[in-house]
């Protein structure tokens, strides 16, 4: 298994690009050279990512999303489970 994130994923449970095995090693991006903690979805191959508008939400309940794009890179910022990461 490489150590890459996928190339699209999403927070949201409802979503087809929701994995929780992955979210949970848990993914850093950085979008335009700007560390991003605020990320609801991401592609890497199409140069985007989808951020919160604020407090508000849709008549389901969902947050209101604005699609940013520009260049986008992630990794996990943990190893995956049953991986020793040390020296020595």
């Amino acid at each position: 298994m490489t150590d890459t994130p996928p190339d699209r994923l999403s927070v949201n449970p409802r979503s087809p690009f929701f994995d929780q095995e992955v979210l949970q090693r848990g993914i850093g991006i950085r979008f335009k050279d700007k560390e991003r903690t605020d990320v609801e979805e991401y592609s890497l191959s199409e140069g985007w990512i989808r951020v919160q508008i604020g407090k508000k939400v849709d008549r389901h309940g969902n947050p209101l999303t604005i699609k940013l794009t520009g260049p986008v890179e992630a990794w996990f910022q943990n190893p995956p489970a049953g991986e020793v990461s040390g020296e020595g």
